[in-house]
């Protein structure tokens, strides 16, 4: 196996380096790096040193300055005053040196943080306090009272701000910071002082003038061999002693021998650049085999569920990221708890879709009233209906066209935010009962011509080609002037106006408006064609007041509508007499125009700007189109197109 060989390897190792230390220990005092005296400081040895000493010598960051009557040394750009030296503690006590020019109002020049049990684990760790607490200096904005930590400043405070300080455990935690304050400065307090919870300014200012110890770098042990073989087990002591969490011990564990290689190569004259360099490269070789071993296969399980993770998260982060770039040019978004409060907790109801509930809401400031298509979450599961309805009108802006006003997107939950139609869909009028809710016939033409020229909007007017495919009673919304808006995009598609060509991805759409090419391409090619033949069936629905397909008619011949009245506009053009002889004008104009509409073939269907021109005149200029598919046998059989309807409603599952 080959941990016990890496064992073994370290164990002959540590034989080898005992024997070596007693020929190479000399190094940790080295005949060129004398000690010297410093101000009121005698025998100063490594890792202390003077600017004009070898760069072997000692350390950098323990360069002290020394007179005749003190030595300071530098710590991030602050001057202390180094009083004493303690080799066996490893720690040496300083003075803030420029604490005498403001005597009355003292403030902390320390900048490095401050951890009262332990330094910081790692062999570069240079300068750490040996402190037993620390002090916080905090400036707020405002004035912070009946708070017991916070001891307040004076000396240091201005009309704007308040100077505070904080001691004890509290200080090493920012959950106990006031939202107003931030922090102005630390200071490291010396063991004794310890016990100090919530000490006054004063306090902290006796303290700041005595000082505190600084602890020498793990590293003082790396000159010599015996300090290196010391020294991870040293370490691994101090890791028990401190407490530290188990996942962070055991990887520390593991870089032990990493730490052994770092000193025992600085030990035998390699800088400490290069040094950092090849213990690092050392222990990779050695501990490759053991890290493939031991950690492909928990990688290999990790990159698995992170995987399933990533898939569970596809649609979201498609959604967010199209959201994202929509932000800028698109509708407003909004949170969800903005939607909760614009439908004031989804109270009022207006009605249930196959896609979700709409909800009734208010807009502040303006009472502009909305409705709130909240998206059901099994219903849009891959995000892209919801997709395609804010690319296809989150930018439309059209008086026959339903405005967007805002969406929302959080995680599964989204929310479409719409202008409030108060007329509600045209279904409820066209196939009503109640003679209070039917339209006049001139009525029936202007909402035929708006639904028309809406259409013809998002065909020609937009810069792609926006295609519907779900155009129906129930996707057209009224206003309370009772003009038409196209609505409900979800199954819409956007393509360059000058591509004929749509793929069979594109089937979709609601039995009986189903183009005939989005079943079978033996009809034509998928196109904008088959909004056309959608809106021809809306027409002869609105012109007859009834569904097309209807079994409950009082006559089996005119169960399927478009069938039976175009067999009576036939009779009327050659002079029979037939039961449409007493039919208003604009319905054989709705009539008319349908049937054009609804032709088999894609290439026999007029545009959507020819069905405009059809609607805007007059009924005389319209010639009979060709007999529809439907309609090749005469008057055709109720049952007969509910049979071809459950196999386009199975075409229809299928593909999707």
């Amino acid at each position: 196996m080959v941990m016990p060989s890496a064992l073994k390897a370290f164990t002959v190792l540590f034989v080898l380096a005992v024997f070596a230390a007693d020929q190479v220990g000399g190094r940790y005092q080295r005949p060129d790096c004398p000690s010297f005296p410093c101000g009121p400081l005698g025998n100063v040895s490594a890792p202390f040193r003077q600017a004009g000493d070898p760069p072997w010598c000692g350390h950098g960051s323990y360069e002290l300055v020394c007179s005749d009557t003190k030595a300071t040394i530098l710590i991030d750009d602050a001057t202390y005053y180094v009083s004493s030296i303690d080799y066996t503690g490893s720690s040496f006590w300083v003075i803030d040196a420029h604490l005498g020019l403001y005597d009355s109002c003292p403030l902390p020049r320390w900048n490095r943080p401050v951890n009262p049990a332990y330094p910081r684990k790692g062999m570069e760790v240079e300068l750490a306090p040996l402190a037993g607490s620390q002090a916080c200096f905090l400036e707020c904005s405002r004035e912070v009272k009946d708070n017991g930590m916070y001891m307040p400043v004076a000396c240091l405070s201005t009309n704007d701000t308040y100077v505070y300080v904080l001691t004890g455990h509290r200080s090493n935690s920012m959950k106990y910071l006031e939202p107003s304050c931030g922090y102005l400065a630390v200071t490291p307090l010396p063991w004794e002082s310890q016990g100090l919870d919530n000490s006054s300014y004063a306090d902290v200012a006796k303290c700041m003038r005595s000082g505190f110890a600084v602890r020498f770098p793990y590293n003082i042990e790396c000159m010599s061999i015996k300090g290196c073989l010391i020294n991870p087990f040293s370490y691994y002591h101090e890791l028990r002693v401190s407490g530290e969490g188990i996942m962070e011990s055991a990887t520390q564990i593991l870089l032990l021998d990493a730490r052994f290689w770092l000193c025992a190569l600085q030990a035998t004259g390699f800088g400490d650049y290069a040094a950092r360099i090849i213990a690092p490269a050392i222990w990779t070789v050695k501990w490759i085999p053991v890290l493939c071993r031991f950690m492909l296969a928990p990688l290999t399980v990790l990159i698995f569920l992170a995987y399933k993770y990533l898939k569970t998260r596809i649609t979201i982060d498609a959604v967010e990221k199209f959201l994202r770039m929509q932000q800028m040019l698109g509708p407003i978004r909004y949170a969800y708890t903005d939607i909760t409060a614009i439908t004031s907790h989804f109270r009022d109801k207006l009605g249930q879709g196959g896609y979700g509930s709409v909800y009734k809401g208010v807009l502040l400031p303006g009472d502009l009233h909305v409705a709130v298509k909240l998206l059901e979450g099994n219903s849009n599961c891959n995000g892209e209906d919801f997709i395609n309805e804010v690319s296809t009108i989150g930018r439309i802006h059209h008086v026959n066209v339903v405005r967007l006003v805002g969406f929302c997107s959080e995680e599964m939950r989204r929310a479409l935010v719409y202008e409030y139609m108060p007329g509600g869909s045209l279904d409820k009028y066209i196939f009503s009962s109640d003679k209070e809710k039917t339209f006049s016939w001139d009525k029936l033409n202007e909402i035929a011509l708006g639904i028309a020229r809406g259409i013809d909007y998002l065909h020609q007017g937009c810069e792609m080609q926006i295609l519907h495919f779900d155009i129906k009673p129930h996707n057209i919304l009224l206003d309370s002037n009772f003009v038409p808006k196209v609505a409900d995009f979800g199954l819409a598609k956007l393509y360059p106006r000058g591509n004929s060509f749509v793929p069979l991805s594109a089937l979709r759409g609601t039995i009986g408006y189903i183009a005939p090419e989005m079943i079978s391409r033996s009809f034509g090619v998928i196109s904008s064609k088959s909004d056309v033949y959608s809106f021809g069936m809306l027409l002869l629905e609105m012109a007859g007041g009834r569904r097309n397909a209807d079994p409950n008619a009082a006559n089996s011949s005119q169960s399927y509508y478009p069938s039976w009245v175009y067999d009576q506009l036939s009779e009327q053009e050659v002079g029979e007499i037939s039961p449409v002889d007493d039919m208003h004008e604009l319905e054989k104009k709705l009539c008319i125009t349908g049937l054009w509409c609804i032709q088999m073939r894609s290439q026999d269907r007029p545009t959507m700007s020819e069905v405009i021109e059809m609607l805007e005149g007059g009924v005389d200029g319209l010639q009979m189109p060709s007999r529809p598919f439907f309609c090749d046998e005469g008057n055709a059989h109720v049952d007969d197109s509910y049979h071809l309807s459950s196999e386009l409603t199975a075409i229809s599952e299928e593909d999707e």
